[in-house]
């Protein structure tokens, strides 16, 4: 594996603990792909630093577990605003 690639699957996974974040996020923080973000902390941040990618995966599971809880929030939002905007 590359160099650059390993120092950006240390960086993204110290990231998403540190700030306790979704891919997404920190796919955007970054400007990299949710995709790539994915494959770099699951798949080759086990061959890096299994510790590491352990403790990732605990905040990935955490976020998927809630991540219906978000999406509820944001809908709320959504009607909430619509509806204040129609008065």
């Amino acid at each position: 594996m590359k160099d650059y690639i390993e120092k950006r699957a240390i960086m993204l996974a110290y990231y998403i603990l540190e700030h306790n974040t979704t891919v997404r996020a920190a796919a955007k923080e970054f400007g990299f792909s949710k995709s790539g973000v994915h494959k770099d902390v699951t798949t080759r941040l086990e061959e890096i630093d299994p510790i590491l990618a352990t403790d990732v995966k605990a905040v990935l599971e955490k976020n998927k577990a809630e991540r219906h809880i978000r999406g509820g929030i944001a809908t709320k939002q959504k009607y909430e605003q619509q509806r204040l905007l129609s008065r």
